[in-house]
């Protein structure tokens, strides 16, 4: 049984799980914030996944070698993540071996993969290239959802994003 308290998420080893099996998404969250030069902590890796048939498939199986368990469910609870569960389902955050992992089939202020796939860049962090939201598309959704702990890291990235301008 794995608790629900915040883990030391391996992002590297997670980042290779999915690029690895084909998975096509995006990085959002944190660690777009972290590639794109902020230093704030983050404790999940939170990705909006293509919701095709085949990259559904490959996120399945891309998984299928880690623990993982729905994050804040009570234990014991019966869950399968299979095809049918994620083409039935749309957000999942979950628990596993390797930390806490977020797949957002969409997001407020950004909508789904194919909506944001022209707001993206090319990043690189943990020695892998992977696909996140530029920085002004990241602060517009982190602005959208509203929460209370995003209001530091859109100050943080407009910061950043004022510095790019200027250079």
């Amino acid at each position: 049984m794995h608790s629900n308290n915040p883990p030391l998420t391996e992002f590297g080893q997670i980042l290779a799980l999915l690029l690895d099996a084909g998975v096509e998404f995006i990085v959002v969250g944190g660690v777009a914030g972290n590639a794109l030069g902020a230093p704030r902590t983050t404790l999940d890796l939170d990705v909006v996944y293509q919701r095709t048939d085949t990259n559904i498939e490959w996120v399945v199986k891309a998984l299928a070698a880690v623990y993982f368990y729905l994050r804040g469910a009570s234990s014991g609870l019966p869950f399968k993540f299979d095809v049918a569960t994620v083409k039935r389902g749309l957000n999942f955050t979950l628990t596993i071996d390797l930390g806490w992992l977020d797949l957002l089939g969409e997001i407020v202020g950004g909508g789904k993969y194919e909506e944001l796939l022209p707001h993206t860049t090319k990043a690189n962090a943990w020695g892998r290239d992977f696909r996140c939201l530029k920085l002004e598309k990241l602060i517009e959704v982190k602005r959208a959802a509203g929460r209370p702990k995003d209001f530091e890291a859109i100050a943080e990235l407009e910061g950043i994003l004022n510095r790019t301008k200027q250079s």
